[in-house]
């Protein structure tokens, strides 16, 4: 078949950016490769291949992984509709190589070659990286350098460098599909492993390459600092929606305890009484990302009518929200979430709910809130007849990248 696709190399084990997975635990003393940390609420992975799913001109999208990466991989992007991935080699030369080889027989007529570190590639660098394609073998996204250049040696300047001419190349670099894979080939059979990227491996193989204006906002993550960057980038784009959720329920009868609250079960004497398991901060949750989304409530999604949701686990309720706005291209920035009650006591279960919650989610324990009050004994609830819960969620659609 004729067509395009995008191939992310994501194979590093990308270790100097450090810090947690989303939602996750890691073993002491390690830390996640990089495409899978978290960048406004969705993995570094995820941000990638959906610019691409949403370019326009892009007809599929595969990824090359490490060996040990494959429970990272399907929860970054196992709900995005991706071919299935590829195991990289010793260096990234050989884990495109790879990629491309599993390709091979795709019938695919032109390739976008992508870093799995730029997570903001914007639209129109894709677009005219194809464009070039049809009048030159290949093609680099690239900016002209601008700052003045310095060799030096201990820390000390031995001479300047002429700037002119020179560009700093990004990616995706495109090429016709058969042209690269028998360059990356030749580089093999060759013994050549020191290419730092597929626009050097096609000159080498005599491939006349264009350079197309690149963009400042398609960053490599390397650091800690670009991160950031890339952060206040996102926080500045997309569109921003918050929603509201509130729930109630009753206590049941003396016995029925525990009670369920927040993802987690409570020591109480009194479960709450409803069709589900009844976790009025869960539900809450639930209502408050349908209703950012505009979806209606957590009632039109799972009747109560219905016996398959009869003592269900709430978390089934707050997963399909967030999956919903997943689809939607949407991330989660903050769920601030207020439980009222008498009793029992909430603080010393604060932690425990959150880091439930945030795994339900997907996302980081500090994009969630839990807070808890009482009604100063007025009322149904300052009776000590049930609980409510409050909260609001706020979300992006859109926005550099996603």
């Amino acid at each position: 078949m004729a067509g395009c696709v995008a191939l992310i190399a994501a194979a590093g084990s990308g270790t100097r950016l450090g810090g947690p997975l989303p939602g996750g635990d890691q073993p002491p003393g390690t830390a996640p490769p990089k495409q899978y940390r978290t960048l406004a609420g969705r993995p570094l992975l995820a941000h990638c291949a959906t610019a691409f799913l949403q370019s326009g001109g892009v007809d599929a999208v595969a990824a090359v992984i490490g060996a040990d990466d494959r429970a990272f991989y399907d929860e970054a992007v196992g709900h995005l509709p991706l071919r299935e991935p590829v195991i990289g080699g010793p260096t990234r030369q050989d884990s495109v190589r790879r990629g491309l080889e599993s390709l091979s027989d795709a019938g695919y007529d032109t390739v976008l070659i992508h870093d799995g570190a730029r997570p903001l590639v914007p639209r129109d660098v894709i677009g005219r990286t194809l464009a070039a394609l049809a009048t030159h073998d290949g093609a680099v996204p690239a900016i002209a350098v601008s700052d003045s250049l310095k060799r030096g040696a201990d820390n000390t300047i031995v001479e300047a460098v002429d700037r002119a001419g020179l560009y700093r190349a990004q990616t995706p670099q495109g090429f016709h599909f058969a042209a690269i894979l028998a360059a990356h080939r030749q580089a093999a059979s060759g013994g050549r492993t020191d290419f730092t990227d597929d626009a050097a491996v096609a000159a080498a193989a005599g491939l006349r390459i264009a350079l197309v204006e690149g963009s400042e906002d398609n960053l490599k993550i390397t650091t800690a600092g670009d991160l950031a960057r890339a952060e206040r980038m996102l926080a500045q784009g997309g569109e921003v929606r918050t929603g509201q959720g509130l729930d109630v329920h009753a206590f049941g009868e003396p016995g029925s305890g525990p009670v369920r609250l927040g993802g987690i079960d409570i020591a109480f004497d009194r479960g709450l009484a409803g069709h589900s398991d009844a976790d009025a901060a869960l539900h809450a949750a639930t209502d408050a990302i349908l209703g950012a989304l505009a979806e209606g409530d957590i009632g039109s999604h799972f009747p109560p009518t219905e016996s398959a949701w009869k003592d269900a686990d709430s978390a089934t309720f707050l997963s399909h929200a967030a999956a919903l706005l997943k689809g939607r291209g949407g991330v989660l920035v903050n769920l601030d979430l207020t439980i009222i009650c008498e009793a029992p006591k909430i603080a010393p279960h604060r932690a425990a709910m959150r880091a439930r919650i945030a795994e339900i989610l997907a996302t980081t324990v500090e994009r969630v809130s839990v807070k808890a009050t009482t009604t100063e004994g007025l009322g149904a609830l300052g009776r000590g007849d049930g609980i409510a819960a409050q909260a609001v969620a706020t979300i992006r659609l859109g926005g550099g990248g996603s």
